[in-house]
């Protein structure tokens, strides 16, 4: 990212569509076509693997594979593996997600499908699929059979007969015989999945549209990773985390944030030569261009917390595997096509690391304003090395932002952009756009002008996350004209 340029941060689930979430269907391709009649050039989505606590995208049974919930019914009707009578679906609310009765009628839909495609897939879709379990066995046969095994027991892993927890030859082979059906589903939707979103992803580059995906540091307990390589996490005999991630307090939370997912044997990974976390990016950037880095500073150095502790009060700094990992990267990968998420408390080391390896950091606009010095203000950017969000994916939209200051910092605000407030949103957007910064990206909320109430996620709240959708008719011609212009402006 060496030129100007600008993008959109939106998650698939928040497009359109007729199934009650968004999709790889014709919401996700008249949405690339907005992108290029507004003049941008990146589309910034969240994890695209299947979601587990929460319907987060960042707990998911998978760091490989695709969301099944993103499948575009419609293709697989065209296809006549599925009949237009089975997804039809009950009335789903239309401007947000209703996970409990979207994830049963996807299920469903896409269990009839496989039966479809058993009984009437061409020879060449045949070799399609036996091609794609080829080239993913790496990840894909035990992602499937974890999937089938969750069907059959409806038990996290870790609660499973110890012999099928403890991955023992005999137990495996026999629940791949006895579950070969429903593991043999799994593949096929996570060949359709991939089969849909390159498909798109060809589309977006068709239009000027690059993508920039997002790999968390750290994986879900209960996912197909750990479950399937319980040698390279910090875990007990029985399977149980013996420390586990988050972060220690600060002014944000007096007890710090006990994320609870288990921590890496990062010493394992090194004398395999990162070999799991190679074959993740690689898997990344065959469906993404750019990877954003969640919790760049964990590569430096990580908050471990014993697993015994309720709240991250306790714990301790633990060096992570630096330099090392990044050499592996690239020498197995080539380039690295990475954003560093370096916000927080962030040391003159985690700084150097990111330096070391030429990757550019973030500025969120939202956390600038508490005086001249603060490093988030455009001002302060040294370089155009960095990408600036106005806010992000765990902000409040900058319309409930800006409703939400104090009146001190409300006013700082408002001078700083010498605007009047009005159109709040698109202040910050223009600071973001005018800034030095390569890339500006803003949250299609703030586009929009939209309030609290199309806030995304709320950290640290367990429900009612991850639901905003587009409703049908906001993105408008008159709005991309708007953005066009914005952008030609300030030469993005």
């Amino acid at each position: 990212m060496d030129e100007r340029a600008a993008g959109i941060l939106l998650h698939p689930t928040s497009l359109p569509g007729p199934h009650g979430i968004g999709d790889l269907g014709e919401g996700a391709y008249r949405w690339v076509d907005f992108l290029a009649r507004a003049g941008q050039r990146y589309w910034q989505v969240l994890p695209l693997g299947p979601t587990g606590f929460g319907d987060s995208p960042y707990q998911c049974f998978s760091a490989f594979a695709g969301n099944p919930n993103l499948i575009h019914l419609d293709d697989l009707v065209r296809r006549g593996w599925l009949a237009e009578t089975d997804c039809r679906p009950p009335t789903f609310p239309v401007e947000r997600v209703d996970y409990g009765r979207v994830i049963p009628f996807k299920r469903a839909c896409l269990l009839r499908a496989f039966d479809g495609f058993k009984a009437r897939a061409t020879p060449s879709d045949r070799a399609a699929w036996e091609a794609f379990r080829h080239e993913h066995r790496a990840w894909l046969e035990d992602f499937a059979l974890f999937m089938a095994l969750k069907d059959h027991f409806h038990l996290p892993w870790y609660e499973w007969p110890q012999d099928v927890r403890r991955r023992e030859p005999r137990a495996l082979d026999r629940y791949r015989a006895e579950l070969a059906h429903q593991v043999e589903a799994h593949t096929f939707v996570q060949w359709v999945f991939f089969r849909q979103w390159t498909s798109l992803k060809a589309y977006a580059h068709e239009k000027g549209i690059r993508i920039i995906g997002d790999i968390p540091i750290f994986v879900a307990y209960d996912s197909a990773d750990v479950w399937a390589h319980q040698e390279l996490f910090c875990l007990d005999e029985e399977g149980r985390p013996t420390v586990v991630a988050g972060v220690p307090p600060d002014y944000f939370s007096p007890t710090g944030q006990r994320w609870g997912n288990p921590l890496y044997r990062w010493e394992v990974l090194a004398a395999e030569g990162y070999r799991w976390w190679v074959l993740r990016v690689r898997v990344a950037l065959q469906c993404v261009d750019v990877v954003r880095l969640d919790h760049f500073r964990g590569f430096e150095a990580y908050w471990e917390i014993p697993a015994t502790s309720p709240t991250a009060e306790v714990g301790r700094w633990v060096k992570g595997p630096g330099d090392a990992l990044f050499q592996a990267l690239q020498e197995a990968l080539g380039t690295m096509p990475f954003i560093a998420e370096d916000l927080g408390f962030i040391t003159p080391e985690v700084k150097a690391l990111r330096e070391r390896w030429g990757l550019p950091g973030m500025k969120v606009l939202q956390f600038a304003f508490s005086g001249p010095e603060n490093e988030y203000l455009p001002h302060n950017y040294i370089s155009p090395h960095w990408v600036v969000y106005t806010g992000t994916h765990d902000n409040d939209t900058t319309v409930g932002w800006f409703r939400s200051l104090d009146e001190a910092t409300r006013r700082y605000v408002l001078a700083y952009l010498g605007r009047d407030g009005q159109d709040i949103a698109w202040d910050l957007i223009r600071l973001a756009w005018q800034s030095v910064a390569y890339l500006a990206i803003a949250p299609l909320q703030d586009v929009l002008r939209l309030g609290s109430e199309a806030r995304l996620n709320m950290p640290g709240r367990a429900a009612g996350n991850w639901t905003w959708r587009v409703s049908p008719g906001m993105l408008t011609d008159t709005l991309a004209e708007a953005l066009a212009d914005l952008t030609a402006l300030y030469g993005r």
